[in-house]
């Protein structure tokens, strides 16, 4: 139950970061609205995560999956250009992630 805790986190964190360049410096009202509904969602979901997650764990995955989601987002959704240098730090971010993971932590 705790690791779906940190995925929808993840998810909220990444609607939240998407409707942040959707509100155009808050001049849009909806979109502002939900960044902080998203932010505010994606925060809860991972307090109660971290009843059952090590913090470095789930910060580590939270932080860098999320990274590496909004990234990808970027790139399909506004057209951001995907370059080499890109690439390579979406694979040390997983990369960092799963070596924190099998550095220790308890499911």
């Amino acid at each position: 139950m705790h690791w779906i805790l940190l995925t929808l986190a993840i998810l909220a964190e990444v609607a939240g970061t998407t409707t942040m360049k959707w509100s155009e410096g808050f001049s849009r009202l909806t979109p502002s609205l939900l960044l902080f509904v998203f932010y505010a969602s994606s925060l809860t979901f991972l307090n109660f995560a971290l009843k059952g997650i090590e913090v470095s764990i789930a910060y580590a995955i939270w932080s860098g999956l999320g990274t590496a989601i909004v990234v990808i987002s970027g790139i399909l959704i506004f057209s951001e250009p995907l370059t080499l240098l890109k690439t390579i730090s979406i694979i040390l971010i997983i990369a960092g992630v799963i070596g924190l993971n099998l550095g220790g932590g308890r499911a």
